[in-house]
């Protein structure tokens, strides 16, 4: 598996430092669990990864929009039918809503059915007079605080892979099973209608998309086509526990390629992504679609290096940068980024977090965000692609198909003394259902212009 032009292999990234990999108490355990999953079918297929990389190659140049979107870190009590479900619902609400409003298609893409593990900025926390190991994700442990339970257990890899394999089999049978059929995405919008304080607006909409179908159905086009019935949904994750990844790495029986088949879309977050390291060099080696988050204190040069290092063949639809500058920094160092790498011709898929630059601690201690800031950086975001002529390609949200209550603001006006109401993160707070289609209608007003 080693190729002799880039000197690369599955295994290659162990000779680099891999920053945020578990302190496991058992080697031999870590082996074993291993040696399973390379034995395990894979989770995602070759095919998809490709079909993917072509769409995302789209949104470089503005004809497709990227919506990727899901839980901060999924747990496996949640792994049930109806969570997946509603957490599908809202991104192909949010979806037919983009895809209306901009006339282009709309790449959706899951933080679901992998992503099980979380960076910590220490090993250990104090929750109380105990100090313990860090919560790392259900993949490596437990939330619950005890030492018991904050052990690092590798038995949960492989708990992790089952849990995915579930929710991928949901996900398949949803999207192609008659669930995501355009005429019900409609009918859930109009629901929505029915309870939101914005009403008005959405009623609009809603109603000019079901125009669009009833004409449809008048002219004799058929309702049953997969275009109508079906919807494509991938999955991505923090690629962060590399013995995992490197054990779901697989070799394309049609091409020879060399794909992580754990995922379609796989990205390498902030505290991760050193030139150096071991994730860098791991991700450089497999052909699916890599995704980097870029926070507001990176250097110029090593983003540059990091691009080249990733895509040195400068594929379209192989690399997405994840801007997460936050609302009062992104004016200042998006357009530095975007200058430098249009000055080069670098074909890049640009991405808007808005979520992670503006958390914040309400005055109960709840780690929260703002619905106004959230939206206005994703404003600022396509006012400064628009001011340099670049394409803002794309959004990335923390978000849920659940009626919690973890982010204030928006149209039900949350506040902070509403958060205890139905906070339910293990790790940082998620716009709910409602809140993610009022920005989508946001965003698709910025689409529209």
């Amino acid at each position: 598996m080693t190729s002799e032009t880039n000197n690369w292999s599955k295994s290659s990234w162990k000779e680099f430092t891999a920053h945020q990999q578990p302190n496991w108490p058992d080697e031999a355990a870590v082996n074993k669990v291993l040696n399973e999953l390379k034995t395990l079918p894979p989770l995602v297929f070759a095919g998809e990864i490709r079909s993917l990389k072509a769409l995302l190659a789209k949104a470089v140049t503005g004809d497709a929009f990227l919506l990727q979107g899901g839980d901060c870190s999924e747990n496996f009590s949640h792994v049930t039918a109806p969570r997946i479900r509603e957490t599908l619902k809202v991104l192909l609400q949010m979806a037919v809503t983009l895809t209306y409003a901009g006339g282009v298609p709309v790449i959706k893409v899951g933080r679901i059915a992998g992503q099980f593990a979380k960076p910590r900025s220490s090993d250990t926390e104090t929750i109380g007079d105990l100090t313990l190991p860090s919560y790392r994700g259900d993949m490596v442990n437990a939330a619950e605080p005890s030492l018991e339970a904050r052990l690092p257990n590798p038995k949960r890899m492989l708990k992790g892979y089952n849990m995915a394999a579930s929710t991928l089999n949901l996900l398949r049978a949803f999207t192609r099973g008659g669930f995501a059929a355009l005429h019900r995405v409609q009918a859930w919008n109009q629901e929505f209608v029915l309870q939101s304080p914005m009403g008005l607006t959405y009623e609009r909409m809603a109603g000019q998309i079901d125009q669009a179908i009833r004409f449809m159905e008048t002219i004799g086009i058929s309702m049953d086509t997969p275009q109508i019935n079906q919807a494509q949904v991938f999955t991505s994750h923090e690629a962060l526990l590399l013995s995992y990844e490197q054990a779901l790495t697989r070799i394309d029986s049609t091409t020879g390629d060399c794909y992580d088949c754990s995922a379609h879309l796989l990205w390498i977050g902030e505290r991760t992504r050193q030139i150096d390291g071991a994730h860098v060099e791991f991700l450089r080696g497999v052909l699916n679609p890599i995704g980097v988050k870029v926070g507001p204190d990176y250097d110029l040069d090593n983003i540059k290096q990091l691009v080249e290092v990733l895509n040195p063949e400068n594929e379209p639809g192989r690399l997405t940068l994840i801007t997460r500058f936050g609302k009062d920094r992104i004016e200042k160092m998006l357009p530095p980024l975007l200058r430098e790498m249009k000055r080069e011709g670098r074909h890049i898929v640009w991405s808007c977090d808005p979520m992670h630059a503006n958390t914040i601690t309400a005055a109960g201690g709840r780690k929260t965000r703002s619905f106004s800031d959230i939206l206005s950086e994703v404003t600022s975001f396509f006012e400064t692609h628009w001011a340099e002529d670049t394409v803002p390609g794309g959004v990335h949200f923390e978000l849920t198909g659940e009626n919690v209550t973890e982010c204030i603001g928006g149209a039900r006006d949350i506040e902070d003394k509403d958060l205890d109401i139905n906070y339910e993160t293990t790790c940082d707070p998620r716009l709910n259902a409602e809140q993610s289609l009022e920005v989508s209608f946001q965003i698709a007003e910025m689409i529209r212009s």
